[in-house]
């Protein structure tokens, strides 16, 4: 069930939810983790939406069943997080932590129409209330300069980045991906883009 509306101008970051135990760090612990070195470059956003692959199984793999406010996030260490994985290989390497307020389930799952590689993608509170499928909650070419600037002025007025390390206009193949550009997927590095 949706239990809450979301403004139509809120700034929502769809995350891949790497496997059922994450799930459960989401919803018991209300964090979800992004390695830097993979994570977009504004994670200033107003709700993070879960992306369920195929380690969910087949009922609900590739999907959008939660979602949850964000209520902040600091940078820390794998092994600050994990603490009972002192060994882990990525131990030491730096992670945002999200804080989350309630996990909300929604009462219809957002389906993939197929299988998307799918890591982080922006959309908008007035779209995620209406899809009923990933591929609508791509921001069309018309909104996407817009969407763009609306997540440059966030990370300004947040005072989280400089405004010249933002582009004017996302021209990048990784940063269309994000925007929603499915189209330009091919052009992308064919590396694994698991969240660990």
């Amino acid at each position: 069930m949706l239990s809450q509306q979301i403004p139509e101008t809120s700034l929502i970051l769809v995350a891949v939810l790497p496997s059922p135990r994450d799930l459960e760090i989401a919803r018991v612990l209300g964090w979800y983790r992004m390695p830097l070195r993979s994570a977009p470059k504004v994670v200033t956003v107003d709700y993070l939406a879960f992306y369920q692959p195929a380690t969910f199984g087949v009922s609900h793999r590739w999907r959008i069943e939660y979602y949850a406010a964000v209520r902040g996030h600091e940078l820390t260490t794998r092994q600050e997080l994990f603490k009972d994985e002192p060994e882990h290989p990525r131990a030491h390497e730096e992670y945002y932590k999200v804080q989350l307020g309630p996990l909300q389930q929604l009462e219809t799952p957002i389906l993939s129409e197929r299988w998307r590689r799918l890591t982080f993608l922006y959309t908008t509170g007035a779209l995620f209330m209406k899809a009923k499928t990933v591929e609508e909650l791509v921001v069309r070419s018309e909104e996407r300069a817009v969407l763009w600037h609306s997540l440059r002025d966030r990370a300004i007025s947040n005072s989280i980045y400089l405004a010249q390390e933002l582009p004017e206009l996302a021209l990048d193949p990784a940063i269309l991906l994000m925007l929603g550009d499915f189209s330009r997927l091919k052009e992308l590095p064919s590396e694994d883009y698991r969240v660990d």
